[in-house]
């Protein structure tokens, strides 16, 4: 289990790795830690950035789980 303070700071870490995409719409997606969770949210243009944006979290979650709440418009 992921301590509160490591959890914080996971969050933290996954959203400054979204920031520094070079695929502009993923920089402004949101990152919020939900107890043991990540919960990503916020809207992207196309699947293939959806996912993009999963793996970018998914590279600093250390073991936390992904809710990945992106919306494809």
């Amino acid at each position: 289990m992921i301590d509160q303070l490591s959890a914080q700071e996971i969050c933290r870490v996954a959203s400054e790795a979204l920031a520094a995409s070079s695929i502009g719409e993923i920089r402004s997606l949101a990152v919020r830690r939900e107890s043991d969770s990540l919960r990503v949210s916020g809207t992207v243009h196309s699947f293939y950035n959806k996912q993009l944006a999963l793996e970018t979290v998914r590279s600093v979650a250390r073991g936390m789980r992904i809710l990945n709440t992106v919306h494809v418009v």
